[in-house]
């Protein structure tokens, strides 16, 4: 645990949206008056239809219901492109920075209102209506906002896949959504390779044997692919045929907005469901007031869109506040380690927005690629994904924010479509490694495994005790699988699935999700704090930890421990590494096996596969699930063949 402090300086209090107290005030007002605060607070989007109804929910787990603004109407796209037309038409909507650092483009919001109702056109013309799914397979191109807002504007619900997933996990989503319509590119670009997204997507159509599809086709590397008559289209051959006159639908708040997998932790990816009115609003507004966003910022989030960081805070949240939105198509190693940093200097950007483990990645390639660069241009830095171990999150500090640059460390889920747990700038002092205290109208608690709730500094399964207008509303075509995921375990709460500790001044520390929560010994332990106490270490670079069983404590600890560059592995630092951990947590908390491995199995988005790492520690790799998401297989491989856990065989 970090004791560090760092207060709110003079120049933050006073030229952040909020200060303590007021702070203090709406997150009072929020949760005593919620109809009152939520309605003054919908007046941000431009509405068709006014709402009189703001709130209207249930946890009961006989009659879960989530509807905000309910008999409202309005368009979303309206709300993120055209009621900006007549104060910044001319002002930057969106940068693209290619994968390429020569490929770049800066688009209006004049240009992306035309761009935009083009694509609509097209969709239309193409037998595309309010109500359908359509999927979006696509780079980190522009034509990806593009195709998600001209969704919006005809009342489509978009689907995005993430361009990394395979054609299976492609297939499975497309069946599931019932979708006719794919939007994918020739190929995608990352890294200075080149990904067959056309291709996938072919695939996933014959594998799946689906029938009257159609598939739109961007054109990004120009590299030669099949295209079926009568089925796939190239964009800029349709775009030549409509004209960028496009009236917007007008939606009911409660109307689907986006579909979106996420992994569940048994079967099939659950359809995650957003609507139109509340999670416009709140995506919104948590992007102002989180990033303490002003106008004339240049504002920088590293996701992917096939992602819910990229759906709320690349696009709908940054667009809906009239904001300047950076789109990266690149990786942050690529072409060296100084990339991320020589783009914020290319468009001096204020406020940075990235994953831990790109963190922990660019702090194991040293200082020098971050020295090398100047960076005065950022104010605020941002943290998404995971909890942040305090040893990088320091480093993200000191390093490249040069001690000046506040971090928000933001906790939330692709179900709760905005943050619910984070710092504002002006407002709170901050702990490194704490998500530290909840958004307006959030109201986490935290409980037993028997759901009593506890009270002061503690640890326990993480809830929130009502609703917020950023939530979902069901998963696709399965209300009950969502009303069993997340309303069964504690009944009239919503379960995280997360774990998490309150300290004595009540700021939120996530454990991790609750398997990730070792019993070493009848003692609960987060693998974070582990996992932090290793790569505090002087020598590592990433560590992961997963219980396994041990016959003397229930669950042995198992430690995959990557190291710096240049760095040897030996039985000395094995024992050093054992030493420090006990040094850091205690002796309950020692590491039984440590594994030293060049890599660790992540998906394309940078996120460990913990089970992957768990089946392994249990010397059970028969049956280790879907891996078509892993960026590198042969990782795998490596640490099967390196195990410590070897059952011995007579």
């Amino acid at each position: 645990m970090s004791e560090n402090v760092y207060p709110v300086s003079p120049e933050w209090a006073a030229r952040a949206w909020l200060d303590e107290a007021k702070y203090k005030e709406m997150y009072k007002r929020s949760i005593d008056d919620p109809n009152g605060f939520w309605g003054e607070m919908g007046q941000r989007l431009d509405w068709i239809k006014p709402y009189t109804k703001v709130k209207n929910t249930s946890y009961d787990p006989h009659d879960v219901r989530i509807r905000w603004y309910e008999d409202g109407s309005l368009n979303v796209c309206y709300n993120c492109v055209d009621r900006h037309l007549p104060t910044r038409a001319d002002q930057n909507a969106i940068i693209w920075e290619g994968d390429d650092p020569t490929e770049d483009e800066q688009i209006t919001y004049r240009q992306l209102h035309e761009r935009v109702c083009k694509f609509a056109n097209v969709l239309k013309a193409n037998g595309v209506k309010k109500g359908d799914r359509v999927t979006i397979y696509l780079p980190m191109i522009p034509e990806a906002a593009y195709a998600m807002l001209a969704c919006a504007r005809i009342g489509a619900i978009h689907s995005v896949v993430f361009g990394g997933f395979s054609p299976d996990s492609l297939m499975n989503r497309i069946a599931d959504a019932d979708s006719k319509f794919v939007i994918t590119s020739d190929e995608g670009v990352r890294g200075g390779r080149t990904i067959p997204l056309k291709k996938n997507t072919d695939d996933a159509i014959t594998a799946g044997n689906l029938s009257d599809m159609k598939v739109l086709v961007v054109r990004r590397t120009g590299g030669a692919v099949d295209m079926v008559p009568g089925r796939d289209l190239w964009l800029h051959e349709e775009l030549v045929k409509v004209s960028a006159d496009c009236p917007i639908e007008e939606m009911n708040a409660e109307d689907p907005l986006f579909i979106l997998y996420t992994s569940g932790s048994t079967g099939q990816p659950k359809g995650v469901v957003h609507t139109s009115g509340g999670y416009l609003l709140f995506a919104g507004l948590t992007h102002q007031y989180i990033f303490d966003y002003h106008d004339g910022d240049i504002y920088w989030c590293t996701a992917d869109v096939g992602w819910v960081t990229g759906h709320s805070y690349i696009i709908y949240g940054p667009l809906s506040n009239g904001a300047t939105t950076l789109m990266f198509e690149g990786v942050p190693n690529y072409p060296t380690a100084s990339r991320f940093w020589h783009v914020v200097d290319k468009w001096q950007v204020n406020i940075f927005y990235t994953a831990p483990t790109a963190i922990r990645a660019l702090m194991g390639a040293g200082d020098d690629f971050v020295n090398r660069t100047d960076r005065s241009s950022l104010r605020l830095l941002g943290s998404v994904g995971e909890p942040i171990n305090p040893e990088a999150w320091i480093w993200y500090y000191r390093v490249v924010g040069n001690s000046r640059c506040p971090i928000v460390d933001t906790w939330w889920q692709t179900e709760t479509g905005g943050i619910l747990i984070s710092p504002l700038p002006g407002a709170m002092a901050l702990k490194p490694g704490s998500a530290t205290l909840p958004f307006f109208g959030v109201q986490p608690a935290l409980v037993d495994e028997h759901g009593n709730e506890l009270e002061g500094a503690v640890n326990g399964n993480l809830i929130i005790k009502d609703s917020w207008p950023g939530q979902m509303r069901t998963v696709f075509r399965d209300h009950d699988r969502f009303v069993q995921t997340y309303f069964s375990t504690y009944k009239g709460n919503y379960f995280t699935g997360d774990g998490a500790r309150r300290d004595e001044d009540g700021y939120w520390w996530i454990t991790g999700r609750v398997d990730d929560v070792l019993n070493v010994s009848g003692h609960r332990m987060g693998t974070a704090e582990v996992e932090s106490a290793l790569v505090a270490h002087p020598k590592v670079s990433e560590a992961a930890v997963v219980g396994y069983p041990h016959a003397i404590k229930g669950q042995g600890i198992y430690c995959y421990v990557t190291l710096n560059a240049g760095e040897a592995v030996t039985d000395e630092l094995k024992a050093e590494l054992v030493k420090h951990v006990r040094a850091e947590i205690g002796p309950i908390a020692s590491p039984d096996l440590i594994q030293f491995s060049g890599g660790l199995p992540k998906t394309r988005s940078g996120k460990i596969m913990r089970r992957i790492l768990r089946k392994i520690a249990e010397d059970d790799f028969s049956n280790l699930g879907d891996t078509s998401t892993l960026a590198d297989p042969l990782v795998v491989e490596d640490l099967i063949g390196n195990r410590q856990n070897r059952k011995v065989t007579g």
